[in-house]
């Protein structure tokens, strides 16, 4: 999987990062700079009670209009355009998402419909917007979706129980604000799950059809920093070191996996949300090592490097060898975090592993994964394995 002369990508990074402990009490100032005067909160119950959608309000002082709240895990059209309409209502110009990878894609399509008018689902698929959308500043307190600086959206039709992707380089926030105090109340599970999602987004991104350099480096500090900083953040919920790498890792890992694509553990973790509400970290968590098991004999060489980043002494091993150490470390590390490493203990049925398996072949990612994939047998088998 080495590179040759018919190396050609793009590379798109358009988000400010602005990282720091307290780095939110610049909101205000990135606001303006933004050109916005009217700016709404874009969050969820769970978030205003912890009080750090409080912590956002206070910092836009004069600039802020009013909190959307009624965010869910799973984000829906109808969601959406409630939040759209209630921005609308506010006379709000500028959105400022509190929340995790939901609440930011949320406020992704809030931005469309206040832009645009109409209903999200007007924009669904790819490359639908001809122009910016309503400014959008994305200050995430979960440290693994990486929302905050990519081109696409997941955003569930409730009423057909299908979680559709929104891709448009005009969904991308404008600025991301990583601070570390934002994360530090975060409870295991809810740190473990979106920190191996940013793991999954890192091994995708460097395993991709559309790998390149610029990702690969990307990807794999991530890797080394998730490694190294995730299962502190599980000891030790407080240690601020710790949450603000595990943070970058995940921002990181994100703009690789945007710029790359993801591939086929991504194809089989949206079925296993939208048929079985299984939390996508965690199936992204369950899928990984046997996705990566699958697609070995295409891409040995880069699990190889994934050991060396996982600082795994693979000297005198075979690429093949050094790979399903890889594996076995991952397989390691999900375990020393809490995570069930079996789709049974999450809730997925046996006897619908079919059903979910047909979805993940129309997937659109299964096109980036690096081992061809086109029968529902082959999907249908690494489902078995990590059932």
């Amino acid at each position: 999987m080495s590179y040759n002369r018919d190396l050609a990508f793009e590379y798109n990074n358009p988000t400010k990062i602005i990282f720091g402990e307290n780095s939110v009490k610049e909101i205000g100032l990135e606001v303006e700079r933004l050109g916005g005067s009217k700016a709404l909160i874009v969050t969820d119950q769970g978030l205003v009670q912890a009080g750090l959608a409080e912590k956002i309000e206070k910092a836009l002082g004069r600039r802020y209009v009013g909190t959307y709240d009624g965010c869910l895990p799973d984000s829906g059209f109808h969601l959406v355009d409630e939040g759209a309409a209630f921005a609308l209502e506010k006379g709000a110009d500028i959105l400022v998402s509190v929340g995790g990878g939901s609440v930011i894609d949320t406020a992704k399509g809030m931005a469309v419909v206040l832009k645009e008018g109409g209903t999200i689902s007007d924009y669904r698929g790819m490359q639908m917007l001809t122009r910016p959308q309503t400014p959008h500043i994305a200050v995430p307190t979960t440290a693994g979706s990486g929302s905050e600086v990519t081109w696409f959206a997941v955003i569930k039709d409730w009423d057909n129980n299908v979680k559709e992707a929104f891709l448009d380089v005009h969904l991308i926030p404008d600025l991301a604000i990583l601070d570390p105090h934002m994360v530090t109340g975060l409870p295991p599970h809810l740190t473990a799950g979106p920190g191996m999602d940013a793991f999954s987004h890192a091994i995708e991104a460097f395993h991709s059809l559309q790998r390149q350099p610029i990702n690969d480096g990307l990807s794999l500090q991530a890797v080394r920093q998730i490694k190294e900083y995730l299962p502190r953040c599980i000891e030790d919920g407080s240690d601020l070191v710790a949450r603000g790498q595990q943070q970058l890792a995940a921002t990181m890992a994100a703009i690789a996996f945007s710029n790359s694509q993801p591939g086929l553990v991504h194809a089989m973790a949206h079925p296993l949300g939208a048929l079985f509400k299984v939390p996508h970290g965690l199936a992204n968590a369950i899928l990984l090592p046997h996705v990566m098991l699958f697609n070995m004999p295409e891409c040995a060489d880069r699990y190889a490097q994934v050991a060396q980043a996982m600082d795994l002494d693979v000297r005198g091993l075979r690429d093949e060898e050094a790979g399903k150490a890889a594996v076995q470390a991952i397989q390691d590390l999900i375990e020393k975090i809490g995570l069930p490493r079996k789709l049974r203990d999450a809730g997925v049925p046996v006897d619908r592993l079919a059903e979910a398996a047909d979805y993940s072949l129309a997937d659109g990612s299964i096109f980036y994964n690096p081992r061809m994939v086109t029968e529902i047998e082959e999907v249908l088998e690494v489902y078995q394995a990590a059932w």
